[in-house]
């Protein structure tokens, strides 16, 4: 693991979520810094406004109100300054046609939202660790969903 200081985005307007998420990243024994947006008008303005500084990371919400995960993450990966932004996918859908596809469009990883504290602060961290460490290539379509030890695939 690296032990840079990582700069996180993380995209969900539900503000119990980003409180569960912060409080996760904050077990985590990683220098971070943590900035969120509430939808993804934010969030492409916030990127913009940052492009000679983006976050390291974002983490990302599908269903955000104005503009959805897909279409920010098309935007993102479209964008010759934004598309080498890695973006890990949150959220509760288990649709195998849903995840297919945002594996098409380029995401780096998927992490099914979990209602489990330790689960979720588990999932974050080997997120991170496959970011932090920059000679991981784009996953095999078999590791694209992050699991914890505990699930069964």
């Amino acid at each position: 693991m690296s032990s840079r200081h990582l700069r996180i985005l993380l995209a969900d307007d539900d503000a119990d979520d980003c409180m569960f998420f912060d409080g996760a990243l904050s077990e985590i024994p990683l220098s971070t810094q943590l900035n969120t947006v509430k939808d993804g008008v934010q969030l492409m303005s916030y990127l913009s406004a940052n492009i000679h500084q983006l976050p390291h990371v974002l983490f990302l919400d599908l269903n955000m109100p104005l503009k959805n995960g897909f279409e920010c993450l098309e935007e993102i990966k479209l964008s010759e300054k934004l598309k080498s932004l890695p973006v890990i996918i949150l959220s509760t859908s288990r649709q195998e046609n849903i995840i297919n596809l945002l594996y098409k469009i380029g995401a780096e990883r998927y992490i099914r939202k979990s209602v489990n504290f330790s689960k979720l602060k588990q999932l974050i961290y080997q997120a991170l660790n496959i970011i932090a460490d920059s000679k991981v290539s784009r996953p095999l379509k078999e590791t694209f969903v992050l699991n914890t030890l505990d699930e069964v695939k």
